[in-house]
């Protein structure tokens, strides 16, 4: 009965299996043999070329360039995406009644694609827009919102957060709700209310949405490609130029197939290890709560 269970498992589990191991594990076994190559994406015959494509991007300056921009756009990013989505998730929360049409309007932007996002803050943000004119008519100012390099970063890390804080807002929306609420009685008698609730009760109790939401939004800024590529192109000076963007100009744009993929190679690897990081950062605050 164990083995006839067992093998009843396997195979409901094969269509997933399959599936990873054709779109994930083999691509991801092909494209690390590929990075030590110089193949230019198009010649059937490429070299060996050992750790030389690792030690050129090391060397890189635009890669050392997607490293710090990746950062500057994650310290940017995260911090405004929490804290809107929990905000957001507090006022659904607290609302009598149509919470759910509510949480579906807020979710809305998540849908929209990053692509039409994009094309809209440019036109938003051009020199001839009907903002920017009024801004020159009535204040005298002319800001080049996408040429600066402390402005743009932080545009794309708004518009990033516009887009998914309505997401994020249903993963803190599912927690409150399951807090239960002799919790926050006994809270009450203890003479924790306002604020002082929030940061004592409330907050502890949301380590789970809290730590998923986090983890969500880290990945997610080793991963962005379209707002920087419609928006900035990576630029002004770098301030914009991104993991993938870096990826992308390599292997498609300059052919050098093999060097890209090294790139993608050291991505993956720092990705996995911030993530890491922002685990054990996490589960310690979580452990002092009593989440083991």
């Amino acid at each position: 009965m164990n083995k006839s269970n067992a093998r009843l498992g396997w195979l409901f589990a094969s269509p997933y299996l399959i599936y990873s191991a054709i779109f994930f594990l083999f691509p991801l076994i092909w494209a690390t043999y590929l990075a030590f190559t110089n193949w230019n994406l198009i010649a059937p015959d490429y070299e060996f070329v050992g750790i030389q494509n690792f030690i050129d991007a090391f060397f890189s300056e635009s890669v050392r360039a997607a490293f710090f921009v990746t950062y500057k756009f994650l310290f940017m990013f995260v911090p405004i995406v929490v804290i809107g989505s929990l905000f957001l998730a507090m006022i659904i929360h607290a609302l009598p009644r149509f919470k759910g049409l509510y949480s579906v309007a807020f979710f809305l932007p998540y849908l929209a694609s990053g692509v039409a996002s994009a094309i809209v803050v440019n036109g938003i943000l051009s020199y001839n827009s009907p903002f920017n004119i009024w801004l020159r008519g009535t204040f005298g100012l002319d800001i080049n919102w996408l040429g600066s390099p402390i402005l743009a970063p932080l545009i794309i890390a708004l518009m990033m957060a516009w887009k998914f804080a309505g997401y994020y807002a249903l993963l803190f929306v599912a927690g409150l709700e399951s807090i239960p609420k002799d919790v926050y009685e006994a809270a009450a008698i203890d003479g924790a209310v306002g604020f002082k609730r929030f940061w004592s009760v409330t907050l502890p109790m949301l380590y789970p949405s809290f730590y998923t939401v986090t983890i969500l939004a880290v990945g997610l800024m080793f991963g962005i490609f379209t707002e920087p590529y419609v928006l900035t192109g990576g630029g002004p000076e770098y301030a914009t130029h991104t993991w993938q963007l870096e990826i992308y100009q390599q292997a498609f744009a300059k052919m050098n197939a093999g060097y890209g993929t090294s790139i993608a190679v050291i991505n993956s690897i720092v990705t996995f290890a911030s993530i890491f990081v922002f685990r054990k950062i996490l589960e310690k605050w979580g452990a002092r709560h009593g989440w083991e």
